[in-house]
């Protein structure tokens, strides 16, 4: 009898990245339109991908299908 795939949010696997180390990554938003008046901090702050907490995390990687 062939085993059952797993199912897995594809929403999730468009917003979210696991590292090898096991952290999720994902995309600051309000980062797209309006950047004329946003200033350069903000900007810089919003281009670099984000790290999510442990217990959130731990959430999405099952969502994901990583456990």
């Amino acid at each position: 009898m062939p085993k059952v795939k797993k199912k897995i949010k594809s929403s999730l696997t468009k917003r979210f990245k696991v590292t090898k180390t096991g952290k999720v990554m994902f995309v600051h938003q309000y980062g797209r339109n309006h950047q004329l008046k946003k200033p350069g901090s903000r900007k810089r702050r919003q281009n670099e991908p984000g790290i999510l907490a442990k217990p959130l995390a731990k959430k999405i990687k099952k969502m994901l299908g990583y456990t």
